[in-house]
């Protein structure tokens, strides 16, 4: 880093594929500070998230007109790190500050973005990175899209439960006084899943989603919190209570179809819902962040409060060179919680 500029890599798209390896590859350039605008930071990152929709970046998915992409672009949706140089009407924050963000571009070295964009934490905790992506999926999706309540009595299915969003949910659905239902698919998540409080775990390795449900839930499921997609949505469509709310936040076992077709709707669908009075919705959190907030000072207050685990997955990953490997290895179904990039390996331990 000279006086004047920061050397800086990313990891870019220079093609659409829903191969992230292939997709991608890392760029190297120049910051230039002078070109920093009054408002904005450069921050220099420690930590990065990943999830299971950056394939869907680039493969295109979230562009309003994948005919309109302009290649390349930057890819990453999430990250943690120190601010290094902040502009002169910057004003909440200083240099040195820790940081989270949530912004496209966010597999970087260093990146740039305005003051507001970036949130202050009092420590570079790599279990804080997972709170505006996973912890606000769950949060929101639940209570908004859901339509959760406190004290709600209800029964609520998560699925891929052992995920970073997931055991987010599992765990703010108990906490609203709920039943819960979690799948997962080995007997290591099932450990984990029970110690979090759920009520009853399917390892779907080992047990049949739908004869579980159809058996020991013969009146339905109210509330499902949905990431898995196939025939898993099906099943769970299927066993919907009557006023049922089944809140679709993902699809992960379609997302690494080159082609994801949209197939009609199954002859029965409209029917079973109006017979139900039930719902499907999708969620999908850059739409929803009205309340963003409000539901993120409550959750990290729960965690503060050691109401609320965040577990990590311990497989390490460290530098732009194995952010590759890390998708790669989030799509094996291993992970239990959440999976991060370090770049630097002094944080690989909680600084809380």
């Amino acid at each position: 880093m000279s006086e004047n500029k920061i050397s800086n890599r990313k990891i870019i798209c220079k093609q659409l594929s829903t191969n992230f390896r292939e997709a991608t590859e890392i760029h190297a350039h120049e910051i230039d500070l002078a070109t920093i605008k009054a408002d904005e930071v450069v921050v220099q990152n420690v930590v990065l998230g990943i999830n299971a929709s950056d394939i869907n970046f680039t493969a295109g998915r979230y562009f309003p007109d994948p005919k309109k992409i302009k290649l390349p672009f930057d890819c990453g949706f999430e990250s943690l790190g120190k601010i290094v140089y902040a502009g002169a009407d910057v004003k909440r924050l200083k240099k040195g500050d820790f940081v989270l963000i949530s912004v496209y571009g966010a597999f970087t070295e260093h990146m740039i973005v305005k003051e507001k964009q970036a949130h202050k934490i009092p420590a570079p905790a790599p279990e804080l990175l997972t709170f505006q992506v996973s912890g606000l999926t769950a949060s929101i999706g639940l209570t908004e899209a859901g339509e959760m309540k406190e004290n709600g009595g209800e029964t609520v299915l998560v699925t891929a439960a052992a995920g970073a969003t997931g055991l987010f949910a599992v765990q703010l659905a108990k906490l609203a006084g709920n039943h819960v239902i979690a799948t997962c698919s080995t007997e290591d998540k099932v450990e984990v899943l029970r110690k979090l409080g759920c009520d009853r775990v399917i390892n779907y390795k080992k047990e049949n989603l739908g004869n579980v449900l159809r058996t020991e839930y013969p009146k339905g499921v109210n509330i499902v919190y949905e990431s898995v997609g196939g025939d898993t949505f099906t099943t769970c469509v299927r066993n919907l209570a009557p006023f049922g709310r089944l809140v679709i936040i993902g699809a992960i076992s379609q997302y690494q179809e080159s082609d994801l077709k949209v197939p009609g709707l199954p002859a029965w669908l409209p029917t079973m819902l109006i017979q139900k009075s039930a719902t499907v919705r999708g969620f999908f959190l850059p739409n929803s962040t009205k309340n963003a907030g409000e539901h993120l000072k409550k959750i990290l207050t729960l965690f503060q409060s050691g109401k609320l685990k965040v577990p990590m997955d311990q497989t390490n990953f460290t530098g732009l060179e194995s952010v590759a490997d890390a998708v790669e290895y989030l799509y094996t179904g291993k992970n239990v919680g959440k999976v991060v990039v370090h770049l630097n390996p002094n944080t690989r331990k909680s600084a809380l």
